[in-house]
């Protein structure tokens, strides 16, 4: 269990409610610039995501489902 926050207490730098996101995985930007590519399985375009950062030159699939069927797709 989490020890319950007191929502009176002046705001601190760093500190936020358990329900909550933190400024740094919320997008404020501009999301039509984001990078896109065209999945390889289906074809429908793919918009570049946060968790693929690391390795955007190597996502070939939009999805776990369009994994799994690259064997049985021409």
């Amino acid at each position: 269990m989490f020890k319950p926050v007191d929502c009176t207490a002046p705001a601190q730098t760093g500190i936020l409610r358990p329900d909550m996101k933190t400024r740094q995985t919320q997008f404020r930007g501009n999301k039509a610039a984001l990078a896109s590519k065209p999945c390889v399985a289906c074809g429908l375009p793919m918009t570049w995501r946060r968790s693929w950062a690391k390795n955007w030159a190597e996502v070939k699939y939009c999805s776990e489902a369009c994994r799994r069927a690259k064997a049985t797709r021409g």
